[in-house]
């Protein structure tokens, strides 16, 4: 049986995975470009012409261009084990010592709906040494004149699981970026987010946040305003060329830090929502 190139991009977030073909919506000076087969990833965002993704041919590695769903974890496990109902579990290590990112982001999602400007997609996660609980994702795009609405969940299928949702935008380096966060996560040694919360230190950062207030990213005379229905933000601006501002239900490691389980058919969403305005 021949290797499926998907599966096979799991051993490694960093392995190349192509976009395959994409699905344009657009509405007014707003574009997006769907990738199904890419994670279900947006492969681009554009605006009144301005691109605000970094693109595949850019960064061809899985884990590091587009905006892409993260389920049915977000950020790292640690050495990718945690534990539920008493019973430990292990995932497969994709990212040096830990697991990262979920199993959405390097798999064929379906294209449920497809219209002008919306669209639905939905994966049947897997139950095997990937992820050993099933359930389903969906996600949705919805685009206005100058806004973009992305919705996430994920549904227990027939036993009890952890959850943490996530989208991981790789946004083109802004000239600015408007953020007072409350708090962070303090990470150790092993580079990996931590309790009990702290006072927000400076940059660069690869950090989980709490934060309340809209996130703004300024490029190309474009301000861009991010708000979500959680609090929990991780931001990295160590790459020169990109800045990753992530909403999450959660943590990173929150299987172990902050675990959140849904009882058998239970979901769990997560809306993010983009908005544009010109620089004045």
């Amino acid at each position: 049986m021949a290797a499926d190139p998907l599966r096979a991009t799991w051993d490694d977030a960093l392995a190349p995975m192509p976009p395959g073909p994409l699905h344009w919506l657009r509405q007014g000076a707003l574009e997006v470009a769907l990738a199904p087969e890419a994670g279900g990833r947006l492969a681009q965002i554009r605006f009144a012409g301005v691109e605000w993704l970094l693109g595949h041919e850019e960064e061809p590695a899985t884990i590091a261009w587009g905006c892409y769903p993260m389920v049915p974890w977000a950020g790292r496990v640690r050495a990718g084990r945690f534990d539920v109902d008493g019973r430990t579990y292990r995932l497969p290590r994709n990212f040096g010592a830990h697991a990262i990112h979920g199993v959405g982001f390097s798999r064929r999602w379906n294209v449920d709906t497809l219209g002008p400007s919306h669209a639905t997609l939905s994966l049947a996660l897997p139950r095997d040494g990937y992820w050993p609980f099933g359930g389903v994702a969906r996600q949705s795009a919805t685009l206005g004149t100058d806004t973009l609405r992305l919705v996430l969940s994920v549904e227990a299928d027939d036993a009890a699981m952890p959850a943490v949702l996530g989208w991981h935008p790789w946004f083109r380096k802004p000239e600015q970026v408007l953020f007072t966060p409350e708090a962070m996560y303090p990470r150790d040694d092993a580079e990996m987010a931590t309790l009990p919360l702290v006072p927000p230190g400076p940059g660069p950062w690869d950090d989980c946040f709490i934060s309340h207030d809209d996130i703004v990213l300024e490029r190309e005379h474009q301000r861009l305003h991010l708000r979500a229905d959680t609090s929990h933000w991780v931001v990295y601006d160590g790459a020169p060329v990109a800045t990753c501002v992530e909403p999450q239900t959660g943590p990173p490691d929150a299987f172990n830090l902050a675990p959140h389980v849904l009882a058998p058919g239970q979901r769990l969403d997560l809306t993010f929502d983009l908005a544009w305005g010109l620089v004045t």
